[in-house]
């Protein structure tokens, strides 16, 4: 695998400050070093930038859409110019909503709210559990894992082709898996799609922070993502699509805000008029921070520009693949196979170790953090790694002790915000831990494989 040089990857474009950069913490062998956060597929490091935007806000932070006084006033613009921002960002279309949310999963919790009735669903069973269970009270059908990205859409056509075409239909897909990495063929499903009468709903969580998205190219009808995953904090989250759906379901949670005017009936109820806008299902006090935090990102990206982002991540992928491909004991997870398109996130396991033991030993020995578990995607993990369905398995917290086989993989993600030294002191680490073995002795407490300092 040929890998371009360091120095010509930094010509295109240096990791994007991120705070935690200079953080140090203790290894357990004695002193310390600066953290190497390679877990952003859970949440990534915050941008400086976007930081330094919500502190030159918070001074200014005033209640939204409630107040006449000018901290209040400018709040509210800065909230709805925020729309805008992030309209501009995922190139939606001129008629869409841009509703605000807690995360990914509340804004697919929010659309499966909003289904007409007797909706039918289809989802593969490679997605994470945001988009895989939120469809519960709806007529699901679960899709195979497919193996190539054509599968995967004549999987689709014809599942599609066996509905009942005169109901409505929603087909969810991930953009970029949070197990492989690998991008999914999102413009084919969506013709797909559309040309069965179904609508569909693009998962953009792992997508977003790493390509460009348009939901007018890809031709989806929703795009859910989450601020955590793109450089922002404070929980907040996107769904951004078709209104008619929206503004024809009950709103997500009654309250304030959601409501246009509410009246006392002769009966002594109380008669409602709900709003038809994004309104209608942001009830409550909104998080404004968190939505700023997320319209900054969206410009932080898109200046710096996602050609030249990702240029720098294939460098960093192809420095992984690279130096994985040299120790014969890893092997790396893949639906698609190694040519794949993907993102920075690659799930591995290793012949001989436990996965939790040798995260925990990258950790504790090396000041690297990645995860390990089946990542919120159990049935994806279970099948990638050849098991039983009803094999017994924890999310990020199994049960095997250190040595013992176990269901679960490793997983290291990085981004925008991640140094070359990051990526190769976790390579280095693995290629001594395989070749010596952990330096410390390890044992299981509360779920969690962790250095055992009793000694």
């Amino acid at each position: 695998m040929s890998v371009p040089t360091a120095a010509a990857v930094q010509t295109i474009c240096a990791p994007l400050p991120v705070l935690g950069r200079d953080v140090t913490v203790p290894l357990v062998t004695g002193g310390e070093v600066t953290y190497a956060a390679l877990d952003y597929a859970a949440s990534a490091p915050v941008l400086q930038r976007v930081w330094d935007d919500v502190a030159a806000y918070a001074p200014y932070y005033g209640s939204v859409h409630r107040g006449a006084g000018y901290l209040s006033q400018l709040s509210t613009d800065l909230f709805e110019n925020a729309r805008g921002t992030v309209a501009e960002f995922l190139d939606c279309r001129a008629d869409d909503q841009v509703v605000f949310t807690r995360s990914t999963t509340d804004s697919l919790n929010l659309l499966a709210a909003a289904l007409p009735a007797d909706c039918q669903v289809f989802v593969f069973e490679t997605e994470h559990h945001a988009s895989l269970l939120p469809w519960q009270d709806a007529r699901v059908t679960y899709l195979n894992a497919p193996r190539t990205p054509r599968q995967a859409v004549e999987t689709l056509e014809r599942a599609l082709a066996d509905r009942d075409p005169q109901g409505p239909a929603l087909v969810c897909v991930t953009g970029a898996s949070n197990v492989t990495g690998e991008l999914w063929p999102v413009r084919e499903l969506a013709a797909a799609a559309h040309a069965h009468g179904a609508r569909i709903v693009l998962d953009a969580a792992q997508l977003a922070p790493h390509h460009a998205v348009s939901v007018q190219d890809l031709d989806v009808d929703w795009v859910a993502f989450s601020g955590h995953k793109l450089y922002a904090p404070f929980g907040s989250g996107v769904l951004a699509g078709r209104a008619d759906w929206l503004r024809a379901a009950e709103p997500y949670l009654a309250g304030g805000g959601a409501s246009r005017k509410v009246t006392r009936r002769p009966d002594g109820g109380v008669e409602v008029e709900w709003h038809d806008t994004a309104a209608r299902h942001e009830a409550g006090s909104p998080n404004v921070i968190g939505v700023y935090s997320i319209a900054s990102a969206c410009k932080a990206l898109t200046e710096v520009g996602f050609d030249t982002l990702v240029a720098r991540e294939q460098y960093l992928i192809d420095t992984v693949r690279a130096g994985l491909a040299e120790v014969p004991e890893v092997r790396i997870l893949s639906l698609f196979g190694d040519d794949a398109p993907r993102v920075g996130v690659i799930s591995f396991v290793v012949d001989g170790w436990n996965s939790s033991h040798f995260a925990a030993a990258l950790s504790a020995e090396y000041g690297i953090g990645v995860r390990d578990g089946l990542f919120c995607a159990h049935p994806l993990v279970r099948t990638l790694l050849g098991s039983d369905p009803q094999t017994q398995g924890e999310c990020g917290a199994p049960e095997a002790a250190p040595g013992e086989k176990s269901l679960n993989a490793i997983r290291v993600s990085f981004g925008a915000g991640t140094p070359d030294e990051h990526v190769e002191r976790f390579v280095t680490a693995v290629k001594e831990l395989v070749r010596n073995g952990a330096r410390w002795n390890y044992r299981t407490e509360d779920g969690r494989c962790v250095p055992d300092t009793s000694a």
